[in-house]
């Protein structure tokens, strides 16, 4: 895993302010340890910051099937500001076109999850086939799960 350096953390405050302190929470830990359980309610902050007070109540976690712009009043433009957040707490790429399409908070926790697992497998395939992968000469050194 990368280390978890406290200018990390602190960027990662900054990403976050707006955010509950759960969500920081499991930003933390996702980033600290990879572990894919985080990523559901993570998902789920990162929604809750661009809800209006009165829809929060909605958002739960465990219902993949509430709908962003039905249930939530979440527009085009909202989801795409929610991607470009995922990508930047957790140092992940997501395809702009593969946002587009998303109409379930569940839908997003999948893509979150997917790239994430994405990721997850390059690093460890990076560091299978190089023994010094991780190194801070190690091209892909920067990746969240860098050891």
């Amino acid at each position: 895993m990368k280390t978890f350096t406290p200018e990390a953390d602190a960027q990662l405050r900054i990403a976050l302010k707006r955010c509950t302190p759960a969500t920081l929470a499991a930003a933390r830990t996702f980033r600290q340890t990879g572990d894919p359980d985080c990523l559901p309610p993570l998902v789920c902050g990162l929604i809750e910051r661009y809800l209006e007070p009165g829809l929060r109540p909605r958002l739960n976690p465990s219902d993949g099937q509430v709908r962003l712009a039905e249930d939530l009043g979440l527009d085009s433009l909202t989801r795409m500001e929610i991607g470009l957040l995922a990508e930047e707490v957790l140092e992940l790429s997501l395809d702009a076109e593969d946002l587009r399409p998303l109409r379930t908070v569940g839908d997003v926790q999948a893509l979150v999850a997917e790239a994430a697992g994405r990721l997850h497998g390059a690093v460890r395939a990076a560091a299978a086939a190089h023994p010094h992968y991780g190194d801070s000469g190690s091209v892909l050194s920067g990746s969240p799960l860098a050891g």
